[in-house]
């Protein structure tokens, strides 16, 4: 659902909602963020999320792995660490059980790989295959990372190239590479642990994970939510081989229309942006990376953090006063 929509069937719950009479929901139903975190005590709070899709690559195993990966980026994106998890699932009754069974077992690994646990979840019937988690993770409530306190003067640094949805739509397509879809797997399939223990052990202001909405989307919420304007450098944003070549092919996900119509009226373009870029800037992302926003001063320590992590990341614009996102 995109970012209109889903605000619109959300008002009558945002609406009535009182934060006062729930004080230890520290992050939920105000201003919107990737996961909700309820404080346990002094030392502890929990962020709890939910995520699930359809396939966007053939293999099952993979499928599994990738679904589980981006479920978890949200516990991530907000600084904690994942403990538990919960499959959340839909298939086809005719669908073979080897199948299926492939897709937990991706998941389950996966989240086996960050040393926590899948302890059980629900399916139902369904004509077309869905996987995901509902993911738990710890956080202490005073290193809490939101999308919410971005300042004037922050770096923006990103952990992962664009492209995602551009290339697993050329894959269904039949138009991708081989090279180019293992590439964008390799990607989804990296999980964003070490670049939150990065976050952690620097400090951050500000964070978000790059999936449905796009850069432009996930970056107008932090932006918004924040009360400041993001500059981004169209020149510096990374992108997986293959991409722009997809993108000016028509090879461009349905999302894409959708994040453009909620994004257009925020964005201020300063270089007469081309098309295909624009598409990429719009692109939804599956299990994409994190978009920090960190003092100019913490910038080199944080880039140097995510490299002894095998993180690479890239510096793409910087905060600046205003509400809305300016590309340069």
């Amino acid at each position: 659902m995109g970012p209109a929509p889903l605000a619109h069937v959300l008002r009558p719950l945002t609406e009535t909602f009182n934060a006062d009479k729930y004080p230890e929901l520290l992050v939920g139903l105000g201003l919107s963020d990737d996961a909700a975190v309820y404080r346990l005590n002094g030392e502890q709070a929990i962020i709890q999320t939910a995520d699930f899709f359809a396939p966007v690559v053939d293999d099952p195993y993979t499928f599994g792995a990738i679904a589980a990966a981006n479920a978890m980026s949200d516990v991530y994106a907000m600084g904690g660490r994942v403990v538990l998890a919960l499959n959340i699932a839909g298939f086809p009754d005719d669908l073979p059980l080897d199948i299926v069974q492939d897709v937990f077992r991706g998941g389950a690994d996966k989240v086996a790989e960050v040393g926590a646990i899948i302890a059980g979840g629900h399916t139902v019937q369904d004509e077309e295959p869905k996987y995901g988690l509902s993911a738990i993770g710890f956080v202490h409530p005073d290193r809490i990372i939101t999308k919410s306190h971005a300042r004037v003067g922050d770096q923006l640094v990103l952990t992962k190239p664009l492209g995602i949805g551009i290339i697993t739509t050329a894959l269904r397509n039949g138009a991708a590479s081989p090279q180019h879809i293992d590439a964008a797997v390799d990607v989804m399939m990296t999980v964003n642990e070490a670049a939150a223990e990065a976050m952690q052990a620097v400090g951050v202001h500000a964070a978000t994970d790059i999936t449905g909405y796009g850069l432009l989307g996930h970056g107008l919420e932090m932006a918004q939510n924040s009360g400041v304007g993001l500059r981004i450098r169209a020149a510096d944003l990374p992108l997986l081989p293959g991409t722009r070549e997809y993108a000016a092919a028509g090879h461009v996900p349905g999302g894409t229309s959708r994040n453009d119509e909620h994004v257009a009226p925020h964005i201020r373009d300063c270089v007469n942006l081309d098309e295909t870029t624009r598409l990429i800037l719009l692109d939804p992302q599956t299990s994409g990376g994190l978009l920090m926003a960190v003092a100019p001063d913490r910038t080199e320590a944080l880039l140097a953090e995510l490299e002894e992590r095998g993180v690479t990341a890239w510096q793409i614009g910087e905060v600046v006063e205003g509400q809305d996102i300016e590309i340069v």
